[in-house]
């Protein structure tokens, strides 16, 4: 992977005044990673430059570990619209927005989370799958490819360096 600092179009639609970091504090990360198709892809995610060397980090050990990933492009390219994004099942970072059910900024404004697969690994809120797509996934106990387990490759993951899965 490569770490470069933001360009105007990598964050153009997902940042704006009054988010809690400014452009020059995110860094794009390009990543290779393992399509759903098996094959190898490079995609890009817009994080905080603090935590951009563990993604690289991350992203290699997942792309060894054969996990797929459905899709990897910055939320601008979705003209920063987090349910768009969503529904392309699209791994995204930065996006500068208010945290779900809450008053307060989510962890993606500071560029420091990173939704992986959000269909297979669905934001469930008040019984209510984001995206709806991501209905079938919500019992996890039927695991499948590109999902979020507990123990599994994913979760160990980001956990070894010092993410926490939410």
């Amino acid at each position: 992977g490569t770490v470069s600092p933001v360009r105007q179009q990598d964050v153009h639609y997902s940042y704006r005044a009054g988010c809690p970091v400014a452009p020059a504090e995110l860094r794009l990360a390009h990543v290779s990673y393992r399509g759903f198709d098996g094959r190898s892809h490079v995609g890009a995610l817009v994080v905080h430059r603090r935590v951009a060397p563990d993604v690289v980090t991350i992203f290699r050990r997942l792309y060894a570990a054969g996990f797929p990933i459905r899709r990897m492009t910055p939320v601008s390219a979705f003209r920063g619209g987090d349910d768009a994004s969503m529904v392309a099942d699209n791994t995204s970072g930065f996006n500068c927005r208010r945290a779900v059910g809450g008053p307060g900024w989510s962890e993606h404004s500071y560029g420091t989370a990173i939704d992986v697969n959000p269909v297979e690994n669905p934001y469930v809120l008040d019984g209510r799958a984001l995206p709806p797509a991501g209905r079938a996934y919500v019992v996890r106990a039927r695991v499948r490819r590109g999902m979020a387990v507990r123990g599994g490759v994913l979760v160990r993951t980001f956990e070894s360096v010092g993410w926490k899965w939410g």
